[in-house]
């Protein structure tokens, strides 16, 4: 039997699965691991604690299977992207890395945009703005702010490229997590030379991987370390993955041009497959080769949906369980009896692609309750990623919708999202897709399938479809997609000064 290992390196965890060629999960295993939170707009992870959580997460996968090891025959990784790391000349971090979530950069993005270099022609058709979330201004930041560290850093990266780095010995980077957040443009040269030298970090291109490979292209074997550290063979093949919810797209299976996939977890991506290149304000986008050779990617997402959630658990829903409080919201009447609730709680990213938004709890009144502002948060949620399919417009209209992620384990928020979409959803048998579809990548790079799109018809599976209720439909399009689409404009007029 040949087997397949998919890495998935989420926000609050890291989750290794082991598959068969038919896209069946043999086993899986978790190992959390912890974030930081130094400062508002800054969150921060150890680099060392992915290492460790994906030797554990692996080892603990390979134990439920019972699957020797020499017959696993590759195994791809997909992670955070934006998750800004320095490493020394010996591939020792520096500092705690930036994730994705990190959104200190906000002056820098602006100064990012205000280059209206060619190379943002991929974000808003070259009108910006730039997210602070992304690789350019996160490291305009730690040369301003750390310099000392930005000129003793050998190698500046992410998350996926460090992994590969202890997996490999290789300085490798994914062309996935480039073309979508280093405004690298296989079409247009690649490397944004003209920007980094307008920003004064043109030493940066020295200091990003020189060697760039797209999902599904091999990397190496293991190194006898990583081996060690995983419990597989040294000789098993590494292959190319890339950003988590990209990768989703290969393991929910959406391969053709105006399919989308709705990725949910710790934020929202709303990614779909295009005919052809477009480029519009408030879409990122499209993007070249970053999942399937070219084929266009366009991509909306929301910056805080299920860390919402998390939040609200952890700090005022402590002592009940999720299921408890689905059920009670499940009770309530669409609108949460007065509640709206704007997700910005870590800054927006389309439309409006603002840094320095905030959330906010609208319409509480003394007869609220803990479900009413859980059901309130979910809407919230929903009405965001409706306002991001509106806003593609007639430029991207998807015939099909697959949705995966933690949002799917709540019965209540996948009739909500069918709800306020207004569309149907299909759900697939992995929940995990992004896992799955580093599974494909696995597979496709150790030559069992000759394309990744073949990959997914051969291990990619429906489970059901949720439909929308209309009536629900009506009343959220009516009377709460118009409150939520003011709530933005209305927040910033209160700002805090200074902000």
């Amino acid at each position: 039997m040949s087997y397949v290992v998919g890495v998935d390196g989420g926000t609050e965890s890291i989750r290794a699965f082991v598959f068969d060629l038919d896209g069946r999960t043999v086993a899986s295993h978790a190992v959390p691991y912890k974030t930081e939170f130094p400062q508002p707009s800054w969150a921060e992870q150890n680099p060392e604690d992915w290492w460790a959580g994906m030797g554990m997460a692996v080892k603990g996968a390979l134990a439920k299977a019972k699957v020797p090891p020499g017959e696993i025959i590759a195994l791809s990784m997909d992670t955070t992207c934006c998750s800004v790391v320095a490493l020394d000349a010996d591939g020792r971090p520096l500092r705690p890395c930036m994730i994705w979530m990190d959104v200190r950069a906000a002056k820098e993005a602006d100064d990012v945009a205000a280059t209206k270099d060619e190379a943002l022609r991929v974000n808003g058709g070259e009108t910006g703005p730039v997210s602070a979330e992304w690789m350019i201004p996160k490291t305009l930041w730690l040369k301003k702010h750390q310099p000392d560290i930005y000129h003793r850093a050998a190698m500046v990266g992410e998350y996926q490229d460090y992994i590969n780095l202890r997996l490999t010995g290789q300085w490798v980077g994914s062309i996935g997590t480039a073309a979508i957040r280093w405004h690298y443009q296989t079409q247009h040269g690649g490397v944004p030379r003209s920007l980094l030298s307008t920003l004064g970090i043109a030493d940066l291109e020295a200091k990003w991987p020189q060697k760039m490979l797209a999902p599904g292209k091999p990397i190496g074997p293991l190194t006898r370390e990583a081996a060690n550290q995983l419990g597989l063979k040294a000789e098993t093949l590494v292959v190319q993955g890339g950003p988590d919810a990209f990768m989703g797209l290969i393991g929910l299976g959406v391969t053709e041009p105006n399919e989308m996939g709705l990725i949910t977890g710790s934020s929202h991506l709303l990614l779909g497959v295009t005919a052809k290149p477009i480029h519009l304000p408030g879409v990122w986008g499209t993007y070249m080769d970053a999942v399937y050779p070219g084929k266009p990617i366009i991509e909306g997402g929301q910056t805080s949906t299920g860390s919402v959630i998390a939040w609200f658990k952890r700090h005022f829903a402590e002592n009940i369980s999720f299921e408890a409080l689905n059920k009670k919201a499940g009770t309530l009447p669409p609108g949460a009896e007065g509640l709206l609730v704007l997700d910005h709680f870590q800054g927006n990213r389309t439309p409006y692609t603002d840094a320095l938004s905030r959330g906010a709890i609208t319409g509480l009144t003394l007869k609220h309750t803990q479900a009413h502002v859980f059901r309130a948060i979910i809407e919230g949620i929903c009405l965001g990623t409706r306002l991001i399919v509106d806003n593609f417009g007639d430029a991207f209209s998807a015939n099909r919708i697959v949705m995966a992620g933690g949002a799917t384990n709540s019965p209540l928020w996948l009739q909500v999202h069918a709800d306020t979409i207004g569309r149907p959803l299909e759900l697939t048998e992995v929940a995990d897709a992004p896992a799955l579809g580093c599974a494909i990548l696995a597979a496709h790079g150790a030559g069992k399938f000759r394309t990744i799109e073949e990959g997914c018809r051969a291990m990619v599976r429906r489970k059901s479809v949720i439909e929308p209720n209309l009536r629900a439909t009506r009343f959220y399009e009516a009377e709460m997609l118009p409150r939520y689409a003011k709530l933005y404009g209305a927040m910033k007029t209160v700002r805090p000064t200074g902000v």
